[in-house]
């Protein structure tokens, strides 16, 4: 039977070639090792939305990666995908984040703007193949190129060619020939969607930002509300949100699983490689899609963008640019492996990736002599 899910039979193979394991596909190697990373552990005190030491409840990098793999796995199993690669995507696809959440990557791609620019996809796919250090034959953990082109989901044009150049053929070459990733990869990208979608609604009303009112109001939740009002007439508090995100996610489940498989008998793809050929066919349908682009529309005016978030996200950008600015200056700050590489600004720019949140604030703390978001 033929079968459009990636076969870790049939990968593509690692940059540096490995014997297989005896009793792990590929793809179970791949997770495995990410799990097992440095920068996998630092996600854990690293911003999603709220900052680390606003509340030990509020999700990190970690918990929304978990959460990622989760949805995708479960998605997976239903369109019958690669679970195991799923799983290592969504598990990777933030370890090139930086302290302080999408403050201080735009604050990074600033100072970074005569040097190349910041991409945090583009850094987790340095992390990987570059900036872990746990082997002795080689850098980075040396994945299968399914993980790598999946976690690499969004790339410009300029860095793209870089990557091409570098790599004939490589993770980069869908984004210079308008092909699509694997089908893995198509679903880790809306699986991130969806996860971020419901946690920001459950944290922003968490910590007062947003109301239970604000929130019933939106056209994708609104149903859901209702209909757990409806059926548990007395429920109040924290207990009814729970029961309406839980509705909402299984709603968008359930509509991907739906019109992807309907998508996939339509372009007809026989194997991985035809899949890839056939455009984007990991989708939501029509209604769910233009539902969910008013949510996100709804969490950016009256989250992200709210007074209180926006103040602690020029904190944050401050922190960073003069974190780059002192290492800049200071250079025998920076720790070894970062201070004698010639690339004076990148080594920078990955060490301050690395950092989460507190070290950031730490260090920021002990080369200025000043405190902030305290």
């Amino acid at each position: 039977m033929f079968s459009p899910a990636s076969d870790p039979a049939r990968s593509r193979g690692r940059r540096y070639p490995q014997a297989p394991a005896p009793t792990r596909s590929e793809y179970q190697r791949d997770r495995d090792r990410i799990v097992h990373s440095t920068a996998f552990r630092r996600l854990v005190y690293k911003t999603q939305v709220f900052l680390n030491h606003e509340g030990d409840l509020f999700r990190t990098r970690l918990t929304h990666s978990l959460e990622v793999a989760q949805l995708g796995r479960s998605i997976a199993r239903s369109l019958r995908l690669n679970e195991d690669l799923v799983e290592a995507i969504a598990l990777a696809h933030d370890l090139g984040h930086t302290p302080f959440g999408h403050a201080g990557q735009d604050a990074l791609n600033d100072c970074m703007a005569q040097h190349g620019g910041f991409e945090h996809n583009l850094q987790s796919l340095r992390v990987v193949d570059q900036l872990e250090q746990r082997y002795p034959e080689h850098d980075g953990l040396n994945l299968s190129f399914e993980t790598r082109e999946g976690i690499l989901k969004h790339c410009s044009p300029v860095n793209a060619r870089k990557l091409e150049a570098a790599e004939p053929g490589g993770v980069a070459r869908r984004f210079l020939d308008g092909t699509q990733p694997s089908l893995e990869a198509q679903l880790c990208n809306l699986a991130d969607e969806i996860a971020y979608n419901a946690h920001d609604i459950d944290d922003g009303v968490r910590s007062g930002l947003l109301t239970l009112e604000q929130v019933a109001a939106v056209p994708l939740f609104v149903r859901h509300h209702a209909d757990t009002l409806r059926q548990y007439p007395t429920l109040k508090g924290r207990r009814v949100l729970f029961e309406a995100i839980r509705r909402m996610l299984s709603a968008q489940v359930y509509d991907v699983i739906d019109a992807t498989q309907a998508a996939i008998d339509h372009a007809g793809p026989h194997s991985a490689e035809q899949a890839r050929l056939a455009g984007p066919l990991v989708c939501f349908g029509q209604e769910m899609r233009a539902q969910s682009a008013e949510l996100k529309r709804f969490l950016f005016t009256n989250l992200y963008r709210h007074p209180q978030v926006v103040e602690t996200t020029d904190q944050a950008k401050q922190v960073v640019r003069e974190l780059f600015s002192a290492y800049l200056e200071l250079p025998a700050e920076l720790r070894a492996e970062f201070s004698q590489r010639p690339d004076r600004e990148r080594a920078i720019a990955d060490y301050i990736a690395g950092m989460t949140d507190r070290f950031a604030l730490r260090e920021h703390e002990r080369l200025t002599g000043r405190k902030l978001l305290a």
